[in-house]
C-alpha cells in the first residue's frame, strides 16, 4: 500500500473536434511527468472538446484513443484518467476512464447531463458509481456537472479516499466551481482534485482552468491557477485522511438514504 499519493493535473487547452492532434499534444505533456506521479488527470473529453457532433467524433472502447492511453499509462508507468466521447451499440457516451500501467481500464458515464448545452439531447447518462481500487486508495470518478449535485458524490462509509471531477467548466462559472470543489472535500472527507480545460472552444465559450485540489478539511493543497497551460504535481497522505476520520469520525453521522434512477 502506498500511504502517499502523487497526482499531477494536466490543465491544457484542447484543439476543436480532432483526436489527432489532441492525442499528439497531450502525449507531449505526459513526457513532462514520466516515472514522476501516480495518476496524471486529463480534462473531460480531451480528445475532441465537448462538442455535442458525437457521430463525427465518438470512439469506441477499443478505439485509437484509449489504445493510446494504454500506450502513454505503460511508456511512462502512471496511471491516467480523463474522459472521451464513446459510441456503444448506437449510444453515445461522455465516458470517464481510469486506465493503470498494467493496461486494466476502469470507466464511468456521466450520471448528470448538461442540459443547458443539450448534452441530454446528444448523450445518454450512466447509473453506476465508480470506485476504483489503486496503489491501497479508493479513487472515485465523475465529470463537471456532476458536481453540482452532492447526493451523486456522497461519500457513505468512507468508500473513496480521493474524489476526482474531470471538466470543461467555463470561465463564466468560475466561483461555482471553485466553492463546490472545496465543498466536495470537506462533506465528503475526502481529497479533492478537479482538472478544467483552459482556451476557447469550437462554440466560443472561454475556459479559465482554476484546476485545484483540496483535503478534506477544504485545506487547498495545489492551484494550477488560470488561463494558462500547466502540469501541476501534488503528494497526497492517506495516513493523514485515516487520521483525521479517526478523531472527527463526522461520516458515522451520516444519513442512509437510497438514489432513484
Amino acid at each position: 500500500m502506498a500511504d502517499l499519493l502523487r497526482i499531477s493535473m494536466i490543465q491544457a487547452h484542447i484543439i476543436w473536434e480532432d483526436r489527432t492532434e489532441n492525442l499528439g499534444y497531450y502525449g507531449n505533456l505526459l513526457k513532462r511527468i514520466s516515472d514522476k506521479t501516480d495518476i496524471a488527470v486529463l480534462p473531460e473529453t480531451f480528445s475532441t472538446g465537448f462538442t455535442m457532433n458525437v457521430t463525427a467524433v465518438a470512439d469506441t472502447m477499443d478505439g485509437e484513443t484509449l489504445q493510446t492511453v494504454k500506450d502513454w499509462a505503460k511508456k511512462y508507468n502512471t496511471a491516467i484518467t480523463g474522459s472521451l466521447i464513446v459510441s456503444e451499440n448506437n449510444t453515445y457516451y461522455n465516458r470517464a476512464f481510469f486506465v493503470t500501467p498494467d493496461g486494466e481500464v476502469w470507466h464511468y458515464d456521466k450520471r448528470h447531463l448538461f442540459r443547458m448545452g443539450q448534452e441530454d439531447k446528444s448523450f445518454s447518462a450512466g447509473n453506476q458509481q465508480l470506485v476504483v481500487p489503486y496503489k491501497g486508495w479508493n479513487i472515485c470518478l465523475q465529470i463537471c456537472y456532476d458536481l453540482r449535485f452532492p447526493v451523486w458524490s456522497r461519500n457513505v462509509d468512507n468508500r473513496y479516499d480521493l474524489l476526482i471531477y474531470v471538466a470543461n467548466w467555463p470561465e463564466a462559472r468560475r466561483k461555482v466551481w471553485k466553492t463546490l470543489l472545496q465543498a466536495r472535500a470537506m462533506e465528503n472527507m475526502a481529497y479533492v482534485c478537479g482538472v478544467n480545460r483552459v482556451g476557447v472552444d469550437g462554440k466560443g465559450f472561454n475556459y479559465r482552468g482554476d484546476s485545484l485540489i483540496y483535503d478534506p478539511k477544504g485545506k487547498k493543497l495545489a492551484d494550477a491557477g488560470k488561463r494558462k497551460e500547466v502540469t501541476c504535481t501534488c503528494i497526497l497522505d492517506k495516513n493523514e485522511l485515516d487520521e483525521f476520520r479517526r478523531k472527527f469520525p463526522a461520516w458515522k453521522d451520516a444519513d442512509q438514504f437510497s438514489i432513484r434512477y
